[in-house]
This record gives structure tokens, sequence and C-alpha cells, in this order.
């Protein structure tokens, strides 16, 4: 039904007016204002806010009442994976299982239910949530199903868990090599069923790619997903040219809702897709190529960040450098050259050192304003923080990472390396713009509990008390900015979407909860009301 839904045409934008709300965005300068009425023009852009004293038109084309809802701006999570949101929802999620065998009885019930399917696909295992103080093998998934292939992607799409038929059906033996930028887990001198990062790719290339209907599905099932947490914009970190022609194949269908702000998947997706540079605006400021994102190491739960020093608990390993110096170099000039913009995956201190390097000597020849993103910037060399201050870089981070990977944070790199580790206020002093997201699907897409963990350091519990590394909170006006503001010039869009303020993008969300006053509880209990894209609503919650 939603699919058909997606193919109706978009009725004709009118004047419009919201009335009796809770009214607050964030201006240039970084300000809140607030109003309680907003005037929407037929273009579906903001045309004034309304103040009580402000005299409301007499006859607008529609009128919608608030009923004191709060109304902000659309979220724009500056990070997240538009496609993997939608095939989490169509294959086996394990995000919920909280031990190996909680994880092995969703497994089998998952192989009961679909006796069709040829390959068992899924994501969101995690084996540090599990306790298990190991990877689990493909011992552990033969003894659920052996008679096809399992796959499963790993909670950050670092790692993969096969079975012994997936590991057949690839041709991965005793033999098979480590490849360069990854790493094959072993049970004695054979393979143990985990895959790290470049490693994946030896049995990811044996999975049928999935049919382009199934592809459009699992867009409208994210979209809808995305919509209904109110996130209005989203820059998608590794776009495929598969993914391109679904969001064009929607876009042609009146059926893309939520604006896309593209980033290739590596330098010849960007080639294929933008060609000569990036994209012009596409359907109504909907979709966009900005730039490409390139990979520098992996993720700090399957020991893949690239760190200066060896992990605490793991003395003889430091990582995976996925580029040498040369190669992200060439990589990145090749972008710049063609006013593509780039962002770099680095999460590990060592990561972040070569691309700060790497930025330095590439910003004395690409001049102007090219905002250089640094995706995750997780863990980072205190001594390194103030280069973020240079070059109008970005550091594009994750609050629910915090406090999702604290202890494993912890227990990775022992308690003397943490004070660079998700510092976003140290950020900010340092002259570097935040832009704030979900990372969705390894996190869930609620930017509510990312607000709320940005400006406390707690997490949904309330621990640790006072919050971890209290020092690199910031305020709930930034936390707020990230999310809007930052993302919008994080992706060079700053001129249309970010703000309720007039010529900008009429694009908003009904709340029941006010982030600048409630408690932290309260925030991360928000249920959006209603979604609003280019003045017309796209969501209401039942």
């Amino acid at each position: 039904m939603l699919a058909l839904l997606a193919l109706l045409p978009t009725p004709a934008l009118a004047d419009g007016l919201i009335d009796n709300v809770n009214g607050l965005t964030i201006d240039k300068a970084g300000k809140v204002v607030r109003f309680n009425g907003l005037l929407i023009d037929k273009d579906g852009k903001v045309s004034k806010l309304l103040e009580r004293k402000d005299k409301r038109p007499e006859r607008p084309d529609f009128k919608t009442d608030g009923k004191g809802l709060t109304l902000m701006p659309g979220i724009i999570d500056a990070h997240g994976h538009v496609m993997g949101v939608g095939f989490q929802a169509l294959t086996l999620d394990l995000s919920a299982a909280k031990s190996l065998e909680e994880a092995k009885t969703m497994i089998a019930a998952y192989v009961q239910a679909h006796p069709d399917r040829k390959w068992i696909l899924g994501t969101g295992w995690n084996q540090e949530a599990w306790g298990l103080g190991r990877f689990p093998t493909a011992a552990d998934l033969d003894a659920v199903v052996s008679d096809r292939p399992v796959w499963l992607r790993r909670v950050d799409g670092h790692a993969g868990w096969a079975n012994s038929a997936a590991m057949a059906a690839a041709g991965v033996t005793a033999k098979t090599a480590s490849p360069a930028g990854g790493r094959i887990e072993k049970t004695g001198a054979a393979p143990g069923g985990v895959f790290v990062d470049a490693a994946m790719d030896l049995i990811q290339k044996s999975v049928p790619e999935p049919l382009a209907r199934e592809r459009d599905l699992a867009f409208v099932k994210g979209q809808q997903t995305l919509l209904s947490y109110g996130i209005t914009a989203i820059a998608d970190m590794g776009t495929s040219l598969d993914d391109w022609m679904t969001y064009r194949r929607a876009g042609d269908n009146g059926g893309l809702h939520i604006r896309i702000l593209s980033y290739a998947a590596g330098v010849p997706a960007m080639i294929q897709i933008g060609g000569p540079g990036p994209s012009p605006w596409l359907y109504s400021d909907k979709l966009r190529m900005v730039g490409v994102k390139l990979l520098s190491d992996g993720a700090l739960g399957s020991r893949g960040a690239w760190l200066k020093r060896p992990y605490h608990d793991a003395p003889n390993e430091t990582g995976l450098g996925f580029l040498t110096d040369a190669q992200l170099r060439n990589l990145m000039s090749r972008a710049a050259m063609d006013n593509f913009q780039v962002a770099v995956h680095a999460i590990g201190d060592k990561a972040n050192a070569q691309l700060l390097d790497a930025i330095d000597e590439l910003a004395q020849t690409y001049k102007g304003d090219r905002r250089w993103r640094v995706e995750h910037a997780q863990i980072v060399d205190p001594v390194d923080i103030a280069r973020f201050g240079q070059h109008g870089t970005i550091a594009s981070m994750q609050p629910v990472h915090q406090t999702s990977d604290r202890l494993m944070a912890e227990a990775r790199l022992g308690p003397d390396r943490l004070a660079g580790a998700y510092a976003w206020e140290t950020m900010i002093k340092a002259g570097s713009r935040l832009a704030f997201g979900s990372d969705t699907p390894v996190e869930s897409p609620d930017p509510f509990a990312g607000i709320a963990a940005a400006f406390t350091r707690e997490d949904a519990k309330g621990q640790p008390f006072g919050g971890w590394q209290p020092q690199e909170r910031v305020t709930r006006e930034q936390a707020l900015a990230a999310f809007t503001t930052g993302g919008a010039y994080a992706s060079f869009a700053e001129d249309r979407l970010g703000s309720l303020t007039p010529g900008m993008r009429a694009d908003f969300i009904l709340i029941d909860t006010d982030p600048l006053m409630a408690t932290p509880a309260e925030i991360r209990a928000t249920k959006v009301r209603e979604t609003w894209v280019g003045g017309r609503p796209v969501y209401t919650r039942k």
C-alpha cells in the first residue's frame, strides 16, 4: 500500500498557516528564535514566523491548528545509510539479542518462518552486548542452520558472521589469506566464521544481489522509518549506483519525500553517478549527489579502528589502516579536483591523524570552501584535536555512539587514552563545526536519544551519573544546532535547509516535548506527531 501511495501525484502547494504552536528554530547566528505561528508560501518555503501579536491572514489556502505542540525544524541526520535502514526491516535483525543463545533462537525462528530463502541474511549482532568475550563462530551458526548459507553483518557493518555453508559457497578455505585492510578470524588454522572489514568481501561477493523491486520496497520501508523519527533530510553515506537509481525511481514516481544528501560509496561510484561534478538539486531539493565517502579504517567493536598504540585488551593488535598515505591523498585529490566534497570515515587516532595530515597537504592545492568532513572522529589523540579547527574541517559525529560504546571504549583503550574520545565540546573549542547524526542502522535513527546524550553524556538509564567524560557535554542549543543547521552546513545545504527562517524550505516536525525545556528522560520519550517536508505533511502518527 505504501508503494502504491508513493506513485500518487504530488498535490499543488498552496499558501498555508500552521498556528497555535510552541515554535522554535536556530538562526544563522546559532541563536534560538521562538514563534507561535508559521506561514508557508506556494513554493513550500517559510514566508514568515508569527508571534502572538501578529495578525493572521484571514483566508489562507489551508490552516493547521498545532494544538500547542512544539514545532521545530526537521532533523538532518548528518550520517546514515538509507537503504541499510530499509533492508534491516526486510531481513533478520539481531539488534535486540542480549546473548548468543538468544541470537541463535532468533535465527532459528527466522529460518523456520522463511523456508524459501536460499540465503539467510541479516544484521545487528554484537558480541560485546552478549558478554561473549570472543567473536561468534561458524560452528555456533551451524548448530542452528547448516543446510543453506547464512551471512549476518555486525551491528557496525564492519564485520560479518558466516556459517560453513556460506564459506563453502564463497570458496573460503584454510588456505584463504586475509586481504589488505581486512582480517579473517581463525579457529586454529581454519577460518572461524567472522570476517572483518575488507575480508567481508570474500563472502559478500557470493551473496545474491537484491532485485530492483526489492530495493524499491526497502527504500519505502527505510523512508517511512526515518520520517517517523522526524528526520526530514539525511546524509546518505556510501551511496551505490543501485542506491542512486532507487532514489531516482522514487523521485520520478513522486514517492521521494525525505531529502537525501548523497555521498558516493568510493570514487568509482562518484564518477558513475556524478560524472564531472556534484549533481544539481533534483525533485525540488529532495536529492543531490554532494560528494564521496572514503574509508580510512574499521570500527572499534571489531578492533578494526586504526590506533597509534596497541589495543589495551589485545596488545598485539593496532587495528586496520585501509589506505596508504599516498592512496588516501590520491583519492581525496581525485574528488576535490572536480569539486566533490570529501567525507572520510576515521575512527581510531591513527586514522584521524593520517586524514588530518592529508587535509593539511591538500588544502594548499584545493583552495576555497571545501568543508572536509571527518566521519565519526571517535578516538582522537588530544594533540590532533586542534587541527580540526583548521581548513574548515567538519567533525561529523554521532552522540549515541558514546553512550553505546563507552564501556567497550574503556576496555579497548584503557584509562589513559580516553581524553580525546567522543570529544564534542573540545571540537567546538578548537573551531570545528559539529554535525550530528545516528549512523543508522548501526544505531536507532531516533534523534532525541542523540540530543539527550549530547548534553548529558548519560545513557537511557542515566548512567554514569553526571556523564561520562562530562567535560565534553555540549549545551542543548548546540545539540539542536548540530542536528539541524550543522547538518545542513556540513552538506553545503545551509542556503535552503536546517532553519525555519523566511526563504528556507518548510521542513518541520510537530512533537510533544520542548527539547530545550524538558528533562533528558522526557526528551528520550519524545513522540513525533507529524513530519512536514516542503510545506506538506509526509508522516502522521496514528
